[in-house]
């Protein structure tokens, strides 16, 4: 499912415009990338987490220079599902 897809479905059960649709979707978007951007995690009940997972520093190699690079430490963003949410998936409903 694409984000258009979203927008045509919420317009199509909500009676909203295409337009608004896709207002309120990209306003979500810009809001939970601004949260998470400032470092905050976003929580949405019964369906799940956008949160931050640290990732440590490491050593890596770049084969082409034969040489060993540092990796600083970093955060990257995640999604968590909700435990219903997850097992109504597992259950295929």
């Amino acid at each position: 499912m694409t984000k258009a897809d979203i927008i045509a479905r919420i317009a199509q059960d909500t009676g909203i415009e295409k337009s608004v649709a896709t207002t309120v979707v990209e306003a979500f978007m810009e809001s939970v990338r601004e949260s998470m951007i400032a470092g905050n995690e976003v929580f949405l009940r019964g369906f799940g987490s956008f949160i931050l997972k640290q990732k440590a520093e490491k050593k890596a190699r770049n084969f082409s220079k034969n040489t060993t690079i540092v990796i600083p430490a970093h955060h990257v963003p995640a999604f968590k599902p909700a435990k219903t949410f997850l097992d109504a998936v597992k259950e295929g409903k």
